[in-house]
């Protein structure tokens, strides 16, 4: 297939410990992601950011890594023209809320609150870096996704689903209990929000279609943006996270690189060339 447009998550992705694009999982250094970079742009293919970092983070990166457009808080926000132009999409947002943003929502309710303290110790916001959101609470900790929805829907919540973004190393500003690290970071966001349905939306807006798109990622939330497009691209490091091996052979478009983070995800940009 002709790849016209790559979609890539960042953290865990394109980048590696500590949010470098110049080191491998093992911290050695590395020009192989940024001779990737290179060769994407020369051959004239569009690069979009993916990613559950906001809307101000994103345009920032991508203004570092020359993309054309990005996807911020999980799907729930698509940019272009430098940030200057966006669409939120808020899924299951119940239409009584109907031109407010899910954060808004959730904070009048008490959703975290409540969560938080229906697991002491196990959840916390993911500061500081939850403040800017506006349709996903930010968290961090390590609880069942599922279980968490369950308990959402029997307090009439179940327009909202927690959604596991992979696990990031513990810090001593961190709260948690012993047991509950390394911890997770979670999205608790409106269901119907996702990268796949977010790169659905931008795709039709560039008037292009999923076989000329190719993601990258890392999490089990980048899975969801398969089916939005050509190909997936899974690095080394997420494939080797325990429970992925299962998902991704329900996946039929995905593959898997052999190196893990940036190394991999200049496999997989090289590869779509």
């Amino acid at each position: 297939m002709a790849t016209r447009i790559v979609y890539t998550d960042l953290d865990g992705t394109m980048v590696g410990p500590r949010g470098s694009f110049w080191h491998t999982a093992g911290r050695a250094l590395t020009p192989t992601p940024a001779d990737a970079l290179l060769e994407l742009h020369r051959a004239g293919v569009v690069l979009v950011l993916v990613s559950g970092r906001t809307h101000a983070q994103l345009v920032e990166a991508a203004r570092i890594f020359a993309a054309d457009g990005a996807i911020s808080e999980l799907g729930s926000l698509v940019s272009w023209s430098g940030g200057r132009e966006t669409h939120l999409l808020t899924g299951e947002l119940p239409e009584q809320y109907a031109g407010r943003t899910p954060m808004s929502v959730m904070a009048e309710l008490g959703v975290v609150e409540a969560l938080t303290a229906a697991h002491p110790g196990r959840l916390e916001w993911h500061e500081p870096w939850h403040t800017t959101h506006s349709a996903d609470a930010l968290l961090r900790g390590r609880v069942d996704a599922a279980t968490v929805d369950g308990w959402l829907a029997e307090r009439g919540w179940g327009w909202l689903t927690m959604n596991d973004n992979g696990a990031v190393p513990a810090t001593p500003r961190m709260t948690l209990d012993e047991d509950a690290l390394p911890p997770h970071v979670y999205h608790l966001m409106p269901r119907g929000i996702s990268k796949g349905t977010a790169i659905t939306w931008d795709l039709a807006r560039r008037g292009l279609t999923a076989a000329d798109a190719v993601a990258v990622g890392d999490s089990v939330s980048d899975l969801e943006m398969a089916a939005a497009v050509g190909r997936l691209w899974v690095t080394a490091n997420g494939a080797a996270v325990t429970g992925m091996g299962e998902l991704l052979a329900a996946v039929p478009n995905a593959s898997v690189t052999d190196r893990p983070m940036g190394e991999g995800w200049a496999q997989a940009v090289l590869a779509s060339l």
